[in-house]
């Protein structure tokens, strides 16, 4: 199936309210507008020939010796793409000028810069546009030879280039092909807008050049907000872009993945539409980014989630779904599209996700955590809403749910779902004190501590001497890797240390970390999935806070590797070592921002400590002689 690129071979653009991703070869295969979660206007991603794409490249017969390289303008969201072919040296810069903005724009607009550095090359055009994930039939027209209409149903896309780039008809496509030399360049630009809307201005040269002087402005000056110093500044930096490139601003909302339909297994039916919001992921999204020091993203979060959680606007026995749309609609009908053939044949593609309708209890503790870091509770409207939740709470946090990892094979009482709850229950009364605002903290106390020890007497299995993944099995699960840094147990914690012993042995591949084993507790899906990303990186933090400093510098440094030629991470690590499932993912970046502001606080403080400081005696990686000592302070980027 050499018709897809690998899913690690592309870098996103966007523009804060829809994203593109654009392959390492110079193809659009991934777009959908106006928003996120709209249709796709291209998507051979999803199918190669149905799904529609836009290339700009290099015009160079295959074995003729071109090279290419892909990368990001250092600390920005614009993507280079570089031809280093026989004649000379040329590159494509794709970018989208962001509209941070509270209000929704109906207008979007792709711009992509090809010039030339050495020599000459020419330039191969193709723009094949499929509407409504490549369902819809268009119609195009022409104004002139620079500039073309493609109407689809609702929307239309303008295609327009600048001189020299002579737009032709191939049915109802275009193809372009055009020579630049040494010091010349020129822009093709792709704005998509409302059905019947007047064409955009032309654009011109410098134009294109000052929107991308106007792009890159605004990242460096996003960026000058973060406060990390540490060892780690590159990657931690692309990690905050990429979670701000997937939060719609005019809402404040981040979704979980910019695609949708890529596979846990390739050739299997793991394949899921993430381009929505959840409340766990965005809520622990946004967490990290206040640690980074983007506080105005925060607020915008727990705005949207505050208008989800109001009890006036219930919409179900629950308060809160597990996820929605951007814009706050709970409707999220899934949806098979059978016409597509999905990423290297994995079938079914969804659109949609039913999972929206499901029970887990986790969420309550992730949001009201959100809510309450930062210090900004004590808004009126913030307080009624999560107290009243935690009214709702007491009622009925001891039932099972279907858990964190969204299995349809049948509700539990997960282990994870009792921790969060007694986060909600432990940041509530913690909230009500700080803000002196009213609430039943007697029952929420008394919740909470039932909780505590439904956890310590059941989710303990005495015979593995770990917490499991829940009261009936004896299987672990790495969502339990999170119970030191919530707060329920010590780090140090014998019974802590036990447990993550056991996932070491269980669970753990070469630092790779995997969720569960579906062969002990079947999560109603067939196939199997690869290692979890944002598990991996969790466990980095687990192994630093628990001591194993070594270990968990290591591990972090190797999974470093496993991200793609720009900084981007997908969701999980296949057995190749490729990458697969949704792309990138929000939930891998925002660990990898954790675990390596975790790394950096326990390397300071064993720094502090002087050379004594170790690992407490467990060996720094399994199977090797432990490194020679460590400088304190030695710092490695």
């Amino acid at each position: 199936m050499d018709r897809y690129p690998p899913i690690a071979d592309h870098g996103m653009v966007g523009d804060l309210q829809t994203a593109a991703l654009v392959s390492s070869g110079g193809t659009i295969d991934w777009w959908c507008t106006p928003r996120f979660d709209s249709p796709s206007v291209f998507a051979s991603l999803l199918d190669s020939e149905r799904g529609g794409h836009c290339r700009l490249a290099a015009d160079v017969p295959d074995g003729e010796g071109m090279a290419v390289r892909q990368l990001y303008l250092s600390d920005t969201a614009i993507l280079i793409t570089r031809f280093m072919a026989p004649g000379g040296v040329g590159e494509v810069a794709d970018f989208m000028v962001p509209i941070d903005s509270s209000a929704p724009a109906d207008g979007h607009t792709l711009v992509r810069i090809a010039r030339v550095v050495r020599g000459s090359v020419p330039f191969a055009l193709a723009c094949r546009p499929r509407f409504d994930y490549g369902r819809a039939t268009h119609t195009l027209s022409a104004t002139d030879d620079h500039s073309v209409l493609f109407h689809g149903p609702g929307r239309d896309l303008h295609l327009q280039s600048t001189a020299g780039v002579t737009l032709r008809p191939d049915g109802d496509d275009i193809t372009a092909r055009f020579t630049l030399s040494a010091g010349q360049a020129a822009a093709v630009v792709l704005t998509s807008t409302a059905a019947g809307e007047p064409a955009p201005p032309h654009p011109t040269l410098e134009g294109s050049v000052d929107a991308f002087e106007t792009c890159r402005a605004f990242w460096l000056s996003w960026l000058r907000s973060c406060t990390y110093r540490g060892r780690w500044q590159d990657v931690v930096n692309r990690s905050a872009i990429t979670l701000k490139l997937l939060t719609y601003a005019p809402t404040g909302a981040p979704i979980a993945a910019a695609t949708m339909g890529l596979p846990e297994q390739t050739g299997g039916e793991r394949n899921w539409d993430y381009r929505y919001t959840w409340i766990r992921d965005a809520s622990l999204s946004v967490r990290a980014l206040i640690d980074l020091g983007f506080k105005e993203e925060a607020h915008a979060f727990r705005r949207w989630l505050r208008d989800r959680i109001n009890p006036e606007g219930f919409s179900s026995a629950d308060p809160l779904q597990i996820m929605y749309r951007v814009d706050g609609d709970p409707r999220l009908v899934e949806e098979p599209l059978d016409h597509l053939e999905g990423y290297q044949g994995s079938r079914p593609v969804r659109a949609g996700n039913a999972a929206s309708g499901q029970l887990q209890l986790d969420i309550y503790g992730e949001a009201s955590d959100a809510l309450i870091v930062g210090g900004d509770i004590g808004a009126i409207r913030g307080w009624r809403a999560l107290s009243d939740v935690l009214d709702w709470l007491a009622d009925n946090w001891d039932q099972p749910d279907e858990g964190i990892w969204e299995t349809r094979g049948g509700r539990q009482n997960f282990t994870y779902s009792r921790l969060m709850t007694w986060v909600a229950f432990d940041r509530g009364i913690r909230a009500a004190h700080e803000f002196s605002r009213p609430a039943d903290v007697a029952r929420w106390t008394e919740v909470r501590d039932t909780v505590f020890r439904q956890i310590i007497e059941r989710g303990w299995h005495h015979k593995r001497q770990a917490f499991v993944q829940h009261y009936d099995t004896d299987v672990l699960d790495a969502s339990l890797l999170l119970m030191p840094k919530v707060g329920f147990v010590s780090p140090h914690d014998p019974d802590w240390i036990s447990t993550l012993d056991a996932m070491e042995e269980e669970l753990v591949s070469d630092s790779l970390v995997y969720r569960y084993d579906p062969k002990a507790s079947p999560d109603g899906l067939r196939g199997s999935e690869g290692t979890f990303n944002l598990c991996s990186f969790f466990y980095v933090e687990a192994l630093a806070r628990s001591g194993r400093l070594s270990q968990a510098r290591h591990a972090f440094d190797k999974m470093l590797t496993y991200a793609n030629h720009v900084g981007l991470f997908a969701e999980e690590i296949g057995p190749s070592g490729e990458q697969l499932g949704n792309f990138p993912q929000a939930f891998t970046h925002l660990a990898l921002v954790t675990a390596a502001m975790a790394l950096d606080e326990e390397m300071q403080k064993a720094a502090a400590a002087g050379p004594q400081h170790g690992d407490h005696g467990h060996p720094p990686v399994r199977g090797l002689k432990a490194p020679a000592k460590e400088t304190p302070g030695d710092a490695r980027g």
